[in-house]
């Protein structure tokens, strides 16, 4: 890999590979150009790994990722920069379910839009306590594409994950163990540790069971779910252009409510 991450750290706690994101313009971690692009780079760079046999991904900061960043949006009007990101996004997420090694999430603050299907799709969620978890695309006037369509009801079921996505309410750490969305909810500062403990525990499994495991079921996942992600981001790109879009911009801006129009 030739990729220079600018936002995503690597460190080594023996055969566990931790990754941290790490966001040096947002403490929130908000998805900008430079979080999507390494994002996109993340997977495929955890699939060429052969050292660890676990992967701990966590972030630093107030936020896990935070969901898009506001000011970013406008630049997605283009229709290149627009079809580009609809192609990362799709490599993004299947790359994601071609990790072999297990994946253990830790939820160190919000995880909101992208953050939360990245986080749903990867193998166990540990949450801190004052962490959330949501998908509000809605609430900006955009579909959900960039895997909430799959990740939501695959975890609740797709009644109540309509309800989430529809709403863009956001989970609390005890409601997502509760719903199935996360593993364990933990003390804010027992939280890596905890998460950590459950990366070496699976690095210390039978490393082809877990891995060839994982691959049946993310296979299963990937030929239930392709139709909808692709439906879900077509949708996506759709609004990105549309009226509601922005206006639903303007009104976080100007701090009132949106009126959106369908157009």
């Amino acid at each position: 890999m030739t990729h220079e991450f600018r936002t995503i750290e690597f460190h080594r706690d023996g055969d566990v590979l931790i990754v941290t994101i790490d966001h040096p313009d947002s403490e929130i971690n908000a998805v900008d150009h430079d979080l999507h692009a390494d994002l996109t780079a993340l997977f495929p760079r955890l699939q060429e790994e052969r050292e660890a046999r676990s992967v701990l991904l966590t972030g630093r900061g107030r936020a896990f990722s935070a969901g898009g960043d506001f000011s970013w949006f406008p630049t997605l009007q283009d229709p290149d920069t627009l079809r580009a990101l609809h192609l990362d996004a799709k490599a993004m997420i299947w790359d994601l379910l071609d990790v072999h090694l297990p994946i253990v999430t830790a939820l160190n603050g919000h995880a909101m839009g992208l953050g939360a299907s990245i986080a749903l799709l990867t193998d166990v969620v540990f949450m801190a306590e004052s962490a959330r978890i949501g998908d509000p695309h809605v609430s900006v006037g955009l579909v959900a594409g960039d895997g909430g369509t799959i990740a939501w009801p695959l975890a609740l079921g797709p009644m109540l994950a309509k309800r989430f996505l529809f709403t863009g309410d956001p989970v609390s750490a005890a409601e997502a163990v509760q719903f199935g969305l996360a593993h364990r909810s933990s003390p804010d500062e027992r939280l890596h540790d905890e998460a950590l403990a459950f990366a070496h525990r699976l690095a210390a499994g039978a490393p082809l069971a877990i891995q060839g495991t994982k691959a049946a079921v993310n296979a299963w996942i990937k030929a239930t779910a392709g139709p909808s992600f692709d439906i879900a981001m077509a949708n996506e790109m759709t609004t990105f252009r549309s009226e509601d879009h922005p206006e639903a911009l303007a009104a976080i801006a100007e701090k009132r409510l949106p009126h959106f129009e369908g157009k």
